[in-house]
């Protein structure tokens, strides 16, 4: 039975990771977190309930800047596998504690690097992020495009992590795929994120605020087609390192997306209008050829479907507002 380590893999896209690897029964499922302050940590302890009795999973609570800890868990286990997720996520709050984030995003995933060198693990998943493209005028975005001027601290981390990832698959010998991930989106979702956070004020009759004339865009991406994603570079075996754009290769206005929720609501949002915020890009948009290609890449879920998807999960939510 093959052994893998899932780092945050309490959070939105671990935890959807983790029932996916145990739902195949052949894989031991190690899960790494720290339960940090960032949102409620009784989500998390939610999210992975149900596989606390499991034998084949087992949860480690720690935090990815603590490598003492780490290697206690690595010392325990030959892993065949690293997925990397943990991370201090979010564009806006890095504005507020850039080191914080350099410290989690950059330092701890050198942690989980150095380890897996020492350990001779040959397969590192790392979960990177769209926004390391930064105000990228091309589109769609293609993974030659340069990355050289992110506007946030969040995304230079990003990036940071993606050329700490070369330098060890170069030096070492280590197949790592780093995966952006576009807008993900789907049951589990951050409360912090647009369309969690939305939805929870139009459900309450609560004023949206929208940052700028709601005419960005994004490409929304569904979490089982990321999750098909990651699965497929879990196997990858083609060469030693690439970087991946995992979307929907589609783009959506803020104010169309409002709209969606609104009628799979049947409620209407009272919009509070903001000015545009520093480190927000105008638009995001995936060229996935690659993914296709090298990860047999397929997303299904469109965005229309996706929302009233993401609502069923949410007003059937014990804390849904009535």
């Amino acid at each position: 039975m093959r052994s893998i380590l899932i780092t945050g893999g309490a959070g939105f896209i671990g935890s959807h990771l983790v029932n996916r690897i145990l739902s195949e029964g052949d894989w031991r499922v190690f899960a790494v977190d720290d339960f940090n302050d960032f949102y409620e940590p009784k989500i998390k302890h939610a999210n992975i309930a149900t596989h606390q009795s499991n034998p084949n999973f087992k949860l480690i609570e720690a935090d990815i800047r603590n490598y003492d800890a780490l290697s206690r868990a690595f010392d325990q286990t030959d892993f065949d596998c690293i997925v990397h997720l943990a991370a201090r996520a979010g564009v806006r709050p890095s504005l507020a504690e850039p080191r914080l984030y350099v410290e989690t995003n950059v330092n701890g995933t050198v942690n989980l690097l150095e380890l897996a060198r020492a350990h001779g693990i040959k397969q590192f998943v790392f979960g990177s992020s769209s926004s390391v493209y930064g105000e990228n005028e091309k589109v769609p975005f293609n993974e030659a495009d340069p990355i050289s001027k992110p506007i946030s601290p969040y995304a230079a981390t990003k990036a940071a992590g993606e050329l700490i990832c070369h330098t060890y698959s170069h030096l070492h010998d280590m197949r790592i795929i780093c995966l952006r991930f576009f807008t993900v989106y789907g049951a589990r979702q951050r409360p912090d994120l647009a369309i969690h956070k939305f939805a929870k004020l139009i459900s309450a009759g609560a004023p949206v605020p929208v940052f700028g004339d709601g005419t960005t865009r994004r490409d929304y991406t569904y979490i089982d087609d990321i999750i098909s994603g990651v699965r497929a570079a879990i196997d990858y075996d083609q060469s030693n390192y690439e970087v991946i754009n995992l979307g929907e290769s589609r783009t959506v206005e803020l104010r169309e997306l409002i709209s969606l929720l609104e009628n799979a609501l049947g409620k209407r949002a009272e919009i509070d209008r903001q000015p545009t915020q520093p480190g927000d890009v105008p638009q995001t948009f995936a060229d996935i050829t690659k993914a296709q290609r090298l990860l047999g890449y397929n997303p299904q879920m469109q965005i229309e479907e996706g929302i009233k998807k993401f609502v069923e999960w949410f007003e059937a939510k014990p804390d849904a507002p009535r």
